[in-house]
């Protein structure tokens, strides 16, 4: 399997990054660590390994991205206007440095932006906030409204990085256009107390005619074991 470091100077964040690249071909797909999680978490977690079929048969290469939660929605010496700040920085090197890289070296059109637990918050938020540049969404086990993080701080920063409060408000046709082309899948535990969160999102999307999948496992399923199974199933397509 094709596995390639990557680390460089981000001005977005005014500080050194690193990513891996795993496969050479295929769709490509932006995987988000777990709350606070390091850009090698698949890979230690089994996640790799669950794909690798799929990464060696050239049909996905994975683009696996670290956090920075620890400086923003975590960061709790921080106030909450510099956290919300912060996060909006991450999603400027997503989009200015990550996706350019990505396209550079694979050209497949198709990305698919996914993530469990917090991860799964970053693959919807990012997701929702470039449907024209994010074909699916594969969100597992996530929290959808951040209000939790800023004790009822609210500005632009905050508003433009909640799902559950933009979507509702959605009204450009353009971004409607390519919110309803995406391939959107919400995977939850129905003992996961994630799963309102879910609830309301998928409902919200639908209210606005855009459409989604609502997934409900049997039991609590927030673990790497039921990940890799929901994983295979809708991203690889083996149940």
């Amino acid at each position: 399997m094709n596995r390639d470091y990557h680390r460089w100077f981000s001005p977005s964040l005014n500080r050194d990054m690193e990513l891996l690249i795993f496969g050479h071909s295929g769709a490509r797909v932006l995987a988000f660590p777990t709350s606070k999680g390091k850009f090698y978490e698949w890979e230690d977690r089994g996640m790799i390994n669950t794909l690798s079929e799929s990464i060696n048969n050239g049909w996905l290469q994975l683009f696996c991205v670290d956090s920075v939660d620890a400086e923003s929605w975590y960061s709790y010496g921080d106030g909450p206007a510099g956290r919300a700040r912060r996060h909006s920085e991450y999603d400027r090197y997503l989009c200015n440095e990550v996706l350019p890289l990505s396209q550079k070296v694979n050209n497949n059109p198709y990305l698919i932006s996914v993530g469990a637990s917090f991860g799964a918050y970053h693959a919807m938020n990012f997701g929702l906030r470039h449907p024209e540049h994010v074909s699916r969404i594969l969100a597992m086990s996530g929290l959808y409204d951040i209000q939790r993080f800023v004790f009822g701080y609210y500005d632009e920063n905050v508003y433009f990085n909640n799902p559950i409060d933009y979507i509702p408000n959605e009204h450009d046709p353009e971004r409607l256009y390519w919110l309803r082309q995406q391939d959107i899948i919400i995977a939850c535990g129905r003992e996961d107390t994630l799963l309102p969160s879910g609830r309301t999102l998928s409902e919200k999307l639908w209210q606005k005619g855009i459409g989604n999948a609502l997934r409900e496992w049997d039991g609590w399923a927030h673990d790497w074991p039921f990940w890799q199974q929901m994983i295979q199933q809708y991203i690889s397509g083996h149940d």
